[in-house]
């Protein structure tokens, strides 16, 4: 009798396992908890929970890893040590819409607040030589690498994405950007971004050969568009401007800053920065008088750079201070470029160093960047 009922209730148990393993096999995979603070170290893959994030301190999306970010959401930074890094390896997938873009900004709503959008890959680098080793520290920490040998290295992707108020200081030459793209390759997509208020440069390509497209930057201290270390893909549709009550205290602040080399140190390197900007439009409307409303340079390539750009529209408001149009000229080498443009109002004289610079070429037709595509900023043109 008893052998019989433990039959019965082995064989009564086995049927009750199998129907809760029917019934609860979507349960068994545990889900990723969507993360509504960010902070520390990003091991494994995460998603953000869509509505308002807080970046709580420096963040790093570590190898392997892929963070996603949906449309819509807001990241709050709390202060300067704030900032999201990518490390080589690993992956942001942030991809918003036109009605819903993703926003990276501050409860400071002034310049310099967070330390902004780092993102590192494998791509090349400008080096010594071919044994040279190809990767170089990261500037806000040394101990993570960028670069490599992977032309076509993925990253992710950006697409309808604002960042604002960034660029807090590390020490006197190393300063946050809006967007830093360290070694990143042409296997990520960069698209639709809007930059606004970044203490340093609105974005810096440091080597890689990532394009961008679709590119608003307003009020950056430094540069608006800054190249170096070898960077060898292209800048398209970009809008860069300088509004009428901004002032700056950077030193030398440009439209478009391009070294072939990390800081002039490589003039023999191999891989210099070769690039392309094409449809581009650079507006200096800033009535600060004096030094801190003065654009030094609207293009400066120098340092072994080479630069090709076409579509190039420059306008100069009543009262705006710049210093050169073109300058190819520096200390630590000088730089060659072909460039295509139209200077706004046609009265002014362009200043060119030096002055009988080949392949530059003033026109009358240039009409610069599609601002149509910016509209999704609400920016007033």
């Amino acid at each position: 009798m008893k052998s019989k009922l433990f039959g019965i209730f082995a064989v009564s148990l086995l049927s009750f396992t199998a129907c809760s393993s029917d019934s609860d096999d979507t349960n068994l995979t545990p889900q990723p908890e969507e993360l509504t603070t960010l902070v520390g170290s990003i091991n494994t893959s995460q998603s953000l929970k869509a509505g308002t994030v807080t970046l709580e301190g420096a963040t790093i999306v570590r190898e392997g890893a892929v963070l996603t970010i949906p449309a819509g959401t807001t990241i709050v930074a709390k202060d300067k040590g704030s900032y999201l890094l990518v490390e080589r390896g690993a992956k942001i997938i942030a991809v918003g819409t036109s009605e819903k873009p993703i926003t990276f900004t501050s409860n400071d709503k002034t310049s310099g607040a967070w330390g902004g959008l780092i993102i590192n890959g494998r791509a090349p680098l400008s080096r010594a030589n071919i044994t040279d080793p190809s990767t170089f520290g990261t500037e806000i920490n040394d101990q993570i690498q960028y670069g490599g040998d992977d032309v076509a290295d993925n990253s992710g992707v950006l697409d309808y994405v604002i960042l604002e108020y960034t660029g807090s200081n590390i020490s006197d030459d190393k300063e946050h950007n809006g967007l830093t793209l360290n070694g990143v390759g042409n296997g990520t997509k960069i698209s639709n971004i809007f930059i606004l208020s970044s203490a340093d440069d609105a974005i810096e390509f440091f080597g890689g050969s990532v394009d961008v497209t679709n590119l608003l930057a307003v009020d950056s201290e430094d540069d608006m568009f800054d190249f170096t270390q070898g960077y060898t893909g292209t800048l398209t549709n970009a809008y860069g401007i300088w509004t009428a009550n901004f002032s700056t205290n950077e030193a030398d602040p440009r439209g478009v800053e391009a070294d072939g080399n990390h800081d002039g140190n490589g003039s023999n390197h191999i891989n210099q920065s070769n690039f392309k900007m094409q449809d581009i439009t650079i507006v200096q409307n800033s009535k600060t008088p004096g030094v801190a409303g003065t654009m030094q340079d609207v293009i400066k390539v120098r340092r072994g750079a080479t630069a090709s750009t076409t579509n190039l529209l420059v306008k100069v408001g009543e009262n705006s201070l710049v210093g050169d149009m073109i300058d190819f000229t520096d200390g630590k080498g000088v730089g060659s470029a072909t460039i295509s443009y139209t200077l706004l109002p046609a009265e002014l004289t362009a200043k060119i160093n030096p002055a009988d610079a080949s392949g530059i070429i003033r026109n009358t037709t240039s009409t610069g960047a599609n601002t149509s595509v910016f509209a999704w900023t609400k920016f007033s043109f």
